[in-house]
Order: structure tokens, then sequence, then C-alpha cells
């Protein structure tokens, strides 16, 4: 592969514009950006301009990731060469002592670093990581809890909160967290079939059900964990009318039919997906 894109006229343009892709969408497909990237930075280098620092971070975390710290070297001295007292590129060689296991020595890089930037959000961040990464969980939830005193608008950290306190079974701060997000998100299904699937495991069937429903609904009956969320928490065997359980039911069906269907199998006309607009009207307000 390396050979073919050295010797294709203009193959270096396309992983260049890949990559840069890839960057914009947050895309973390480590062995693909390490792959297009090696040979951009040994061979192309003085191609991509002042996009070589990016292409290097980007290839960087992506080296570590699959441990190939041979191309993670090159990057890193690039980027040293290059900005010798950066604030950023002494945070990656942190994130080098992190995927070695040296939690430790990692963790005293980024107190230094907070102490000359204590309002830097990355680095706060990368220290839970290392406490999460250690199993220090409690820790983890006390610096979260900080963190997100300084940085509210941060939703994967509010996220993040709710699956620690899942674990050690707190489920009303989880719950929070959730009801957190929802104000500043109420359109995220996401957030909504993970709420329901918290109060779920609270016994709170009713209320569930409507966060289920409103995660269908907002999916346009997409999400699958909502739906099979939904057919749970209306399949009570004491009810008599389970309108709810039945509708997504049929919806579960017919998925799988046009799966199947899409393998080579004949799906029948009443396969066809229901409109949203028909789903019951139990979504939360």
């Amino acid at each position: 592969f390396f050979l073919l894109l050295n010797l294709m006229e203009g193959g270096w343009v396309e992983a260049r514009d890949t990559l840069r892709e890839w960057r914009d969408t947050s895309v973390r497909d480590s062995e693909r950006i390490s792959d297009l990237g090696e040979p951009l930075i040994l061979d192309h280098s003085s191609k991509l301009g002042d996009e070589l620092w990016l292409v290097c971070e980007q290839v960087y975390i992506a080296a570590l990731d699959i441990g190939n710290y041979d191309l993670a070297n090159v990057c890193i001295e690039k980027l040293s060469d290059r900005f010798p007292k950066s604030f950023r590129v002494q945070k990656l060689r942190a994130m080098e002592l992190e995927a070695k296991g040296q939690f430790d020595e990692a963790m005293e890089v980024y107190k230094e670093l907070e102490k000359e930037d204590p309002t830097n959000a990355a680095i706060r961040k990368r220290k839970i990581v290392i406490l999460k990464a250690k199993g220090s969980y409690g820790d983890a939830i006390k610096s979260l809890v900080l963190y997100l005193q300084t940085f509210m608008a941060d939703h994967d950290a509010w996220l993040e909160l709710a699956e620690l306190y899942i674990k050690y079974n707190d489920y009303d701060k989880a719950a929070f967290c959730m009801e957190e997000l929802l104000l500043s998100n109420p359109f995220n299904h996401l957030y909504h079939q993970r709420y329901a699937e918290i109060k779920y495991t609270q016994g709170s069937r009713d209320v569930a059900r409507q966060y289920f429903a409103q995660a269908v609904k907002l999916s346009s009956n997409t999400n699958m964990r909502a739906l099979y969320g939904l057919f749970l928490a209306d399949g009570d065997d004491k009810k008599k009318d389970n309108q709810y359980a039945a509708w997504t039911a049929k919806i579960i069906s017919a998925k799988y039919k046009d799966v199947w269907s899409e393998d080579g199998f004949e799906s029948s006309p009443a396969s066809k997906i229901t409109p949203v607009a028909d789903l019951p009207q139990l979504t939360a307000s």
C-alpha cells in the first residue's frame, strides 16, 4: 500500500485530503490514519506546508493507539523541532507516557502543565482519564465534579460523570447528570434513551416509557435500543393493553425483515416501516 501510494502521481494529495476530512469529522480510525499518514510524513512532508503539523499530531495520536511508537517518535520529534517549548507538545509527550502505562509520570507532567494554565480543560480531562485507567473511579468522580463547576457546558463530561455514577450504582446522581444534558440538548435522542435506561433500572417504568418513546420519535424509529427499551417498559403481563409494546414489536420485526430482504430474502408489504407519526402518544413533554 505504501509503495502504491508513493508511486501514484497525486496519491499523496488524496491521502492528505482524507486525513483532513477525518480531522474535521473527528474520525479516529487509528490503523488507517497511521497507514495514510506514515508515507505522507516520511516522503511528502515538504509538500504539506503548515498542514504538516496537524498531520503529525493526528498521526502521532493514532500511532499511540496502535502501539507504533517508532512512528509516534518521528511525529513528536518533528513537532518538538518546530515548537520546542510548546504547551501542546508537552501534553502530547505525556500522552505517550499514558499509552505506555506510565500513569504516575504522566500525571506529574499534567500537574506541572496545569500550574502553568489552570484554565486548560484538556489537561484536566487527561488527569481524569488517568484516574479512570488506574481504576480510581471515586477520585475520577471527584475530579469531574470539580471540573464541571468550571466547565458546566461540557456535554461529554456530564455524560462521563453519569457513566461513572452508574458504576457505583448511584442512579439518582446519574439521572441528574442526564437531566442536565436533556435541558441543554432536548432533541438528542441518545440522551433521552440513556435517561430512560436509568429510570427503567430504578423501577420508574412509566417515566422510562415516556423517554424511550421520545427517543424513538426523535430518531425517526432508527434507535433500536430505544425501541427495545420501549418494548420492555410497556411489556407488563399484568396489563391488558400493551399498545406500545405491540407497536414497537411491529417496528422491530419490520426492521429485521428489511435486513433479511437485503440479504436476498423477500420481504412482505407488511414489513414496511410504520411512520413515526403512528407512535402512540406517550412522549415526554
